[in-house]
């Protein structure tokens, strides 16, 4: 999956922020509902405007931020 054609960072939607083209649904918002043990049916009945694609591109955004960062060992 190609996440670039889901996702857009506009400085006037959510000050920059990373979101779903078209909405103003934040990439983290996401991220968090999903942290929160949210199951993806329960975000897509909530959120219409999304869909199972705009799940997963968040999804894989995050993975490619991830493997662009430094790793640095905890204490």
């Amino acid at each position: 999956m190609d996440w670039r054609t889901r996702i857009e960072v506009n400085p006037t939607v959510l000050v920059g922020k990373p979101v779903i083209k078209g909405t103003r649904i934040a990439i983290e918002f996401i991220l968090e509902l999903l942290a929160q043990d949210w199951p993806e049916a329960r975000i897509l009945e909530n959120y219409p405007q999304l869909k199972h694609e705009d799940i997963l591109a968040a999804l894989h955004y995050s993975a490619a931020l991830l493997k662009e960062e430094a790793a640095y060992s905890l204490p």
